[in-house]
């Protein structure tokens, strides 16, 4: 709807209207543009309150009474005869001010109508405010204590953050079972490691050709001999190609992949881009491309379905130069293999350079000691209880050990290959399907194998402890949003922000990423997990809980899916309707992540003139300031024929027997260090304040 058909709507004129969509925020300049269905709300809200309040006009104030007239020989009688407490009733009371309200205490949260309550402003107003910041909220929402504490400074109330109380002490540990109780790390011997098996995952667009890829080379690629019936779907599976062993982790899309990197499980060496050379590269695609560079593994290229006369594999490879994937065979670094499932063309090939890929990144991990991997997948099955495929990434594996997984534990009953195969011992980078945990663990938990099995139960019992606590209290996992990645960088670490980023079109989508990437610093880096058109999806907040990332969208809107996902993995989501709003936030962001630098100010001398001791508490410097001033509060440094004999603070400050709050040039004042007692005749003391500055990018 234009402005001027809603200004007919409302009946009122265009610039009437135009003033109150300016009063919220919108970014309307004429009566020709288009007021959307949240602005319109709004501005109606508007509208209603300035009707009821016309309609209904608080009440004229009361007159003030009138003094009554003093009697005659009050009036006549001298000023100077009047004791002064009857001079103070005589003059007029000044006005009361209003009554302070009382500060609203809240923890991290408060709901809007709880909000709205204590400001004495109706709900419809406050959501209209929160509309004007880009903040869409209903009556319900929670809001956070920033949000809140912004809006209360508005009308004039304030808001407060709960302090923390101290937590209660710790009850006795319990009475030791075992020595063995905690997991100990086996340090690392050269000698002791082993080239592992890579670990690769395919990623790519839906329909490009993931699994019939991976059938294919299973069903070519089973080590001959093995045998045991049925299949069994254990979401990873090791094949063998020249008498070296390659595990595959058959995930159903990049979203599952990044999920389990999002619970800390990091089992992918190398991913594998499969495109269709049909269709070339798709949004999916990228964002497969953009999922495996945020883990930070190996990435290679599978141009699949070559057999199809409307392949064009150049027409690939020229769209990897622009993705900055360049192939080995145009003066890249990516390794690309054309292939077909269909055929098995150019399968051989690819899995050479999968092994020559993993020799050069020289993958080892140890096979003795404790076993310690990933869950990939686990269910409840019938005839065998919880199981739980598992990925060992270092040690072995073996029947009969007692493990933990999570707050779980067990003893191992069974080990299953992919083959059905049941087998003794697994090492480093082979998937199994174990039996005997307790309970169904999550994907993405890691396991150990401890000595024991009151080992186990001890540790799994701990931990179950641990989650009641964090669910009680504040959880402790890593922070996703602006303020909180600012709380927590440590000022030895290079510092880096990243991004997930999504616009309403890729014209919109350049001229964002042009725009950031033109902050300059040698001191933050920006770093762009996605880019994407489209709204925000919950992909898009799990990719960015995985990579500690905030999600900022350009005219775009935030799928419920995506809400319900940010909420649930706390990620920050940052909506813009102005490019440079966003760039701003962003520069800020960077610069608040540089720790400030000190700069101290010397704003005072004084000249020991002579010393006094006032017994066992110590001396005290009676002194003359002889430049600047010095406060209660100042730091202070002693020199002594030019040499600093003392630094720290300043532990009285007196005038004449009195405590003093500051002390200017030329006034003499007595001074007593904070756990100094050491002074001289001509000692000088100087005074300095240090101040936070903060750094530029």
């Amino acid at each position: 709807m234009r402005v001027h058909e809603l200004a007919k709507k409302l009946g009122t004129t265009n610039k009437d209207l135009l003033e109150h969509l300016r009063a919220i925020g919108a970014d309307i300049k004429t009566a020709s543009n288009a007021v959307t269905e949240e602005q319109e709300a709004a501005v109606r809200v508007l509208y209603e309150e300035e009707a009821q309040a016309a309609a209904n006009p608080p009440p004229p104030a009361a007159p003030e009474p009138e003094p009554e007239p003093e009697p005659a020989a009050q009036q006549e009688s001298e000023p100077k005869e009047v004791p002064p407490e009857v001079t103070t009733e005589a003059e007029p009371a000044p006005e009361e001010p209003e009554p302070v309200k009382e500060p609203l205490v809240i923890k991290n949260f408060i709901v809007l109508r709880d909000l709205a309550e204590y400001l004495e402003i109706k709900p419809n107003q406050l959501i209209a405010q929160l509309m004007s910041k880009n903040i869409f909220a209903s009556i319900n929402e929670k809001l956070d204590f920033k949000i809140a504490q912004e809006i209360g400074e508005k009308y004039g109330a304030v808001i407060e953050q709960e302090k923390k109380k101290a937590p209660p002490p710790p009850p006795p540990p319990p009475a030791p079972v075992e020595p063995e109780v905690e997991i100990r790390e086996v340090e690392a011997k050269e000698d002791d490691l082993i080239n592992r098996p890579p670990v690769v995952t395919f990623l790519g667009h839906v329909d490009h050709g993931k699994t019939s890829l991976l059938d294919k080379i299973r069903s070519a690629h089973v080590v001959a001999g093995e045998h045991g019936g049925i299949t069994q779907h254990i979401g990873a599976y090791t094949v063998t190609y020249n008498e070296n062993r390659i595990t595959f982790i058959d995930t159903p899309g990049h979203a599952a992949f990044t999920a389990m990197r999002a619970r800390g499980a990091n089992l992918t060496d190398i991913a594998v881009i499969i495109i269709a050379a049909d269709d070339g590269i798709m949004p999916q695609t990228r964002e497969a491309i953009q999922h495996a560079r945020a883990a930070n593994v190996a990435i290679m290229v599978a141009i699949n379905k070559v057999d199809l006369k409307t392949a064009n594999v150049d027409r690939i490879k020229q769209q990897l130069q622009q993705e900055n994937l360049a192939p080995e065979d145009w003066g890249g670094q990516t390794i690309v293999c054309p292939v077909s499932a269909e055929t098995g063309e150019g399968i051989d090939h690819l899995l050479e350079m999968i092994l020559l890929q993993a020799e050069v990144m020289e993958l080892k991990a140890m096979s003795k000691g404790p076993a310690h991997g990933y869950v990939v997948e686990a269910r409840l099955e019938p005839g065998m209880g919880p199981t739980a495929n598992v990925l060992v990434k270092k040690g072995t594996l073996k029947v009969g050990d007692a493990m933990v997984c999570g707050p779980y534990w067990g003893k191992v009953k069974a080990l299953i290959s992919d083959t059905g195969t049941k087998v003794r011992t697994a090492g480093p980078s082979v998937a199994v399907k174990c039996l005997g945990l307790n309970s169904v663990p999550d994907a993405g938990a890691e396991f150990v194998t401890v000595a024991n099995d009151r080992s186990a139960r001890s540790i799994a019992e701990e931990r179950i402890q641990q989650q009641r606590a964090e669910k009680l209290g504040a959880s402790a996992r890593r922070p996703t949003s602006l303020d909180d990645l600012l709380r927590q960088t440590d000022a030895t670490e290079k510092k880096d922000l990243s991004v997930v980023v999504k616009a309403d079109v890729q014209g919109s989508l350049e001229a964002i990423i042009h725009s950031l990437t033109e902050i300059k610093s040698e001191k933050v880096e920006l770093r762009f997990i996605l880019n994407g058109v489209g709204n925000i999806t919950e992909n898009d907040v799990i990719l960015a809980s995985a990579s500690n990332a905030i999600v900022l969208g350009f005219n775009v809107a935030s799928e419920a899916g995506a809400n319900r996902a940010a909420k649930k993995e706390e990620v920050e989501i940052r909506l813009y309707s102005i490019i440079y709003e966003m760039v701003d936030d962003i520069r800020q962001a960077m610069t608040g992540l540089l720790k400030p630098m000190s700069k101290e100010t010397v704003i005072g001398k004084a000249e020991v003139r002579q010393t006094f001791d006032i017994g066992k508490t110590g001396r005290i410097a009676g002194c003359m300031m002889i430049s600047g001033r010095v406060t209660s509060k100042s730091r202070a440094r002693l020199k002594r024929d030019g040499s600093v004999v003392y630094e720290g603070t300043i532990s009285s400050l007196k005038r004449f027997q009195n405590d003093a709050a500051e002390v200017r040039e030329g006034q003499e004042c007595g001074i007593r260090l904070d756990k100094h007692a050491d002074y001289a005749e001509g000692d000088v003391i100087e005074f300095y304040e240090v101040q936070l500055v903060a750094q530029e990018l």
